[in-house]
């Protein structure tokens, strides 16, 4: 198998910016769904499972822990699967439901990225995805951070990027 990717313009990589993409649950229109391959599983706040009529009766019972990036440690409310169609692929999706809220609607972690036979993409802002024989891309929801960034101008002479790389 071969994959090729465009070299990204130098604009059009200078950017720090999370994959959310939109899509449906059961047929309901959802944005904000955070693509993070650091995440073992899908996760999904409480609220969201009110918004699809669903209440704690509709869960599946675990006794999965969940550690988040701080170290803490939580037990999900319990799992919940749901259809999820991204592009024109639809999937069952088993979601862990947890107490908490972030700054997305549903975190889409390795479970779904490996079952969905697909490659996010953070630097092009997009997730390519096999359906049937053929490959899809589906883009970013760029209209997320048209909502909710800042643009700050600043002027650092003495610092250094993390990567070591200074963007011109």
């Amino acid at each position: 198998m071969m994959a090729s990717f465009e070299k990204p313009e130098k604009e059009e990589r200078q950017h720090l910016k999370a994959l959310f993409l939109k899509g449906y649950i059961n047929g309901k229109a959802v944005t904000k769904l955070l693509v993070d391959g650091g995440a073992t599983v899908n996760l999904m706040p409480y609220v969201m499972l009110r918004k699809f009529e669903k209440s704690e009766e509709d869960l599946t019972k675990t006794d999965m822990m969940l550690v988040d990036f701080e170290g803490n440690v939580s037990n999900a409310m319990g799992a919940i699967c749901l259809d999820l169609t991204i592009g024109s692929k639809t999937l069952p999706t088993t979601f862990f439901v947890i107490k908490g809220k972030g700054s997305y609607n549903l975190l889409l972690g390795r479970d779904w990225i490996h079952a969905n036979c697909c490659i996010p993409s953070t630097m092009h802002q997009c997730v390519i995805q096999w359906v049937g024989d053929s490959v899809e891309i589906v883009k970013a929801d760029s209209s997320y951070y048209i909502a909710a960034v800042e643009a700050h101008e600043s002027r650092l002479e003495s610092m250094s990027c993390i990567s070591g790389t200074v963007w011109e």
